[in-house]
């Protein structure tokens, strides 16, 4: 059996996760704070027919082999967490972190997770949480009566309540950091969990120790660019057009062995 039929089935099903990562960036292009993946391949298992520098003869090595290749495969989904657009709102609730951090919200089950998406909301009892209703974390309270609220560039978060001429501090807002962010598992819902491959969170204030600031009144936008994806898919189909081709081919070398054979 042709080993061209096996090898470029594994070039598709690479192209078909290929295209599935990039329907996905697309899908997100205005969800807010959404960072696009890239897929990685790698080539796969070779066949030796003859090892490079194997004896040629009893004292001559060959100064190349002959390997087949047996395909490729996605290795990994990479992460891009470059900075989306901002956009203003006006919102006192929303938030971006201008440069490295993620924001920390308490998941129903105690754990911590991390977010770019700055987009929050209060609960029933004041509380600041996201759109999903996960808390911030630390825990803010807005008071009920507060007339206004002010975030500042360094977290920290005031409010002005009624017969008082100056703003009180409620709470302050901190940010984490990791070494290596691409390493982060995506939850879904625009958030991140820590691994041992993003390492520990290094959690801070922000506009500090190289942690980004807060801007109150915005939004991060998504940082796909419709354009690149739209080319990647093109790209994709191509591929997976030409290794559909090769199977194509191969079918039709094995067409003709079988009819000498016959």
């Amino acid at each position: 059996m042709s080993q061209a039929l096996y090898t470029a089935a594994t070039g598709m099903n690479a192209q078909q996760l290929n295209l599935d990562n990039i329907a996905n960036n697309i899908a997100n292009s205005s969800t807010v704070g959404f960072k696009r993946s890239r897929l990685e391949f790698q080539d796969i298992l070779y066949q030796n027919l003859r090892v490079p520098g194997g004896a040629s003869t009893s004292s001559t090595p060959l100064p190349v082999g002959l390997q087949i290749g047996l395909g490729s495969r996605a290795i990994s989904s990479e992460r891009i967490f470059l900075q989306g657009d901002f956009r203003q709102t006006d919102n006192p609730l929303d938030m971006v972190i201008e440069g490295n951090g993620f924001f920390q919200v308490r998941l129903a089950n105690g754990d911590l997770a991390y977010t770019r998406a700055g987009s929050f909301h209060l609960n029933s009892q004041g509380q600041v949480v996201t759109a999903s209703g996960e808390l911030l974390e630390p825990a803010i309270t807005i008071p009920n009566n507060a007339t206004s609220l002010s975030i500042g560039t360094d977290g920290s978060v005031s409010v002005t309540q009624p017969g008082q001429a100056n703003a009180q501090i409620v709470g302050q807002i901190q940010v984490a950091s990791f070494a290596n962010p691409a390493g982060l598992e995506a939850l879904g819902r625009n958030l991140f969990k820590e691994t041992s491959a993003s390492g520990t969170a290094t959690v801070g204030s922000p506009d500090s120790d190289g942690l980004g600031r807060i801007n109150q009144g915005f939004i991060e936008g998504s940082n796909v660019s419709v354009v690149e994806e739209l080319v990647g898919m093109i790209a994709a189909q191509r591929a997976y057009e030409t290794n559909s081709k090769v199977i194509s081919a191969a079918d039709r070398m094995l067409g003709t062995i079988n009819q000498v054979i016959s």
